[in-house]
């Protein structure tokens, strides 16, 4: 689904990515960790079209995208959230995905419908697959974190993806929410045979979901494998898990 190759990128002689090559299969849930300031969230910007690479290339379904812009990529069939919620926090739940679904289906040029008209049932049915379907009238930025978030992942599926890159998609939440967006994720990720990479700092959502991980420091990629590889291997223990996780 995805291929990336040997993608470097610094910034005003700082290196945050060095020759980092990384595949992940059609439905594959993959995961990049490391310590803050390794370049992973570079690495998300520089698959996304957000950064231009200094050198490398970037596949999906083995077309080149490398440097194409975001929208571009985004109708290609990748999709993405950020580390803090990109929302419309003015909108209500319903009004956001419905935006979306307009945008990304292009009917945003019917000049002869009114919008709150459109594309009703299919919003109404992503709403009740994320478990919103009660709080569709509630304006977005009133939502708990951890219901933004599942906004934004109503936002993104609305695009149609092949592929979702999530960007620490639990980053704030309590205990239960992270456990709600863990079973959330494999859901919809096995519904909808999607391919997922994503970023997190908590190792017991990677470790849970995973089916690949690679692990960045300092820009580079130190190892890649299954969990039960990664969480062996000395070096990532060494640099980022600690002997806890061994």
């Amino acid at each position: 689904m995805l291929e990336i190759s040997g993608l470097r990128k610094s910034f005003d002689g700082f290196v945050a990515t060095s020759d980092v090559s990384l595949s992940v299969a059609r439905g594959e849930i993959a995961a990049v960790i490391g310590p803050n300031g390794a370049g992973k969230s570079t690495l998300f910007n520089l698959i996304t079209g957000h950064i231009r690479p200094d050198v490398g290339t970037v596949h999906l379904e083995g077309r080149d995208i490398t440097g194409a812009a975001p929208h571009a990529i985004c109708r290609m069939g990748m999709g993405r959230s950020f580390q803090r919620a990109n929302i419309f926090p003015k909108l209500s739940v319903f009004e956001n995905v419905q935006a979306a679904l307009i945008a990304h289906r292009r009917a945003a040029t019917d000049l002869w419908s009114a919008s709150r008209d459109i594309f009703r049932a299919e919003t109404h049915q992503l709403l009740a697959s994320l478990g919103l379907g009660p709080q569709a009238e509630v304006t977005g930025g009133t939502l708990s974190y951890g219901n933004q978030k599942q906004l934004e992942l109503g936002i993104a599926l609305a695009g149609e993806p092949k592929i979702l890159l999530l960007d620490e998609p639990t980053a704030g939440m309590s205990s239960v929410e992270t456990a709600e967006t863990i079973g959330l994720l494999q859901r919809i990720a096995s519904e909808r045979e999607l391919t997922l990479l994503f970023t997190e700092h908590d190792m017991d959502v990677v470790f849970a979901i995973a089916h690949k991980i690679a692990v960045l420091h300092q820009g580079r990629i130190i190892a890649v494998g299954r969990p039960d590889e990664v969480r062996a291997d000395p070096e990532v223990r060494r640099v980022y898990l600690g002997e806890q996780h061994a």
